[in-house]
């Protein structure tokens, strides 16, 4: 090939310079209208499905909207109704035997609180899994990641669902309220709060203790039902027991019968007779159930009366002479009844002279 040939060919290819730049393609009128046509075409082609799925949006929003609503309505009023029940109730003969107006306003507003949180999360839960399945999503990957989180939810915050359940099942057995006097193991006193978590108490020296619900495993309720109040006298074993009878039993009808102890009284004050009989001294045993928690205010009030009744009726008590003893009468050593016969009683006899002191029998040698 010639010189001129190849040189003719090199020209003819065009080679890029540093200064020759791209120009921008500018869209024509023809593609705008083909871009508008092909949207205009996916719109014809899926308006129909979007809008079958924001009505079913909306329509299971209305449905869970107002079924929540409606749901949340009916616990209020059950709730309401509770609270009215409990105060009709209060202040008349069968109100001694149920909680007080604030105990049962305490435990409605826990039971209302637990069921709209439970009716609430299921309305709404069940909403949103219906909602993602209207998109089409599929919800088995989520389920089972929600399955797990679970899990590890609860393994890591045992004590506090089990404090949780443990409060709710408290709750709904009414074992405690507000008012009460408890025994919980952990501490006892008056309940001032009651939680789903737990539970604050006031022991008799101000002390507050907090105890936690899951940790209670057993409960005394001393504010439930009735009370009994029992006051034992410890007498003479030689008192007259029909003179000791009728003294108790005028005490117990005259207490029975004065204000206020006639409303704390819920039976009368029975002499159940001897409790037990010893050497020296009789117990006899008086007993009366009393409204709940007020047992120790009767017992006082049974001992100040009994004490100053024993005193008019010169009945003694052991331990210390009620009355002064009379002049014929001398008192009597219960001891000397009851010493057994020993060799060792006779300071002559070989066996105390065996059993006396070392000291006292060198003493004693020189004299021989």
């Amino acid at each position: 090939m010639s010189l001129p040939a190849v040189l003719l060919a090199a020209g003819s290819s065009p080679s890029p310079t540093p200064s020759e730049s791209t120009t921008p393609t500018v869209p024509t009128l023809q593609d705008a209208q083909e871009s508008a046509t092909n949207a205009a075409g996916w719109v014809e082609q899926n308006w129909s499905t979007w809008l079958a799925i924001g009505l079913r949006v909306l329509l299971i929003l209305v449905i869970a909207g107002v079924l929540r609503a409606v749901v949340q309505r009916a616990i209020t009023k059950l709730i309401d109704r509770m609270t009215r029940t409990a105060e009709a109730v209060d202040g008349t003969s069968l109100g001694g035997l149920l909680v007080n107006n604030e105990r049962r306003r305490q435990r409605s507003q826990a039971i209302g609180s637990v069921l709209r949180s439970v009716a609430s999360f299921a309305i709404l839960g069940t909403a949103a899994l219906m909602i993602l399945a209207a998109f089409q999503i599929n919800l088995a990957p989520l389920l089972a990641s929600a399955g797990v989180a679970g899990v590890a939810i609860g393994f890591g915050a045992r004590n506090l669902v089990t404090d949780f359940l443990s409060g709710v099942f408290m709750i709904l057995e009414d074992q405690y309220g507000v008012g009460d006097v408890i025994d919980c193991e952990k501490a006892s006193g008056t309940v001032e709060a009651v939680g789903l978590r737990s539970t604050r108490l006031r022991d008799v020296n101000g002390t507050v203790w907090y105890v936690r619900n899951g940790e209670v495993k057993r409960i005394g309720n001393l504010s439930q039902g009735w009370a009994t109040a029992g006051v034992d006298v410890t007498v003479k074993a030689n008192e007259d027991l029909d003179r000791l009878k009728s003294t108790l039993d005028e005490v117990a009808e005259k207490m029975s019968a004065e204000e206020p102890w006639n409303e704390l009284l819920w039976s009368p004050i029975e002499v159940l007779g001897l409790d037990s009989v010893l050497l020296d001294s009789m117990v006899v045993r008086v007993s009366a159930k009393t409204m709940p928690g007020k047992s120790l205010t009767v017992e006082r009030e049974l001992r100040w009366r009994i004490k100053r009744a024993f005193d008019a009726a010169n009945i003694r008590i052991v331990g210390g002479a009620t009355a002064p003893l009379s002049a014929e009468e001398e008192p009597v050593d219960a001891t000397a009844a009851v010493a057994s016969p020993s060799a060792h009683s006779n300071p002559d006899s070989p066996q105390s002279a065996a059993a006396a002191p070392i000291t006292q029998q060198r003493a004693s040698a020189p004299g021989k």
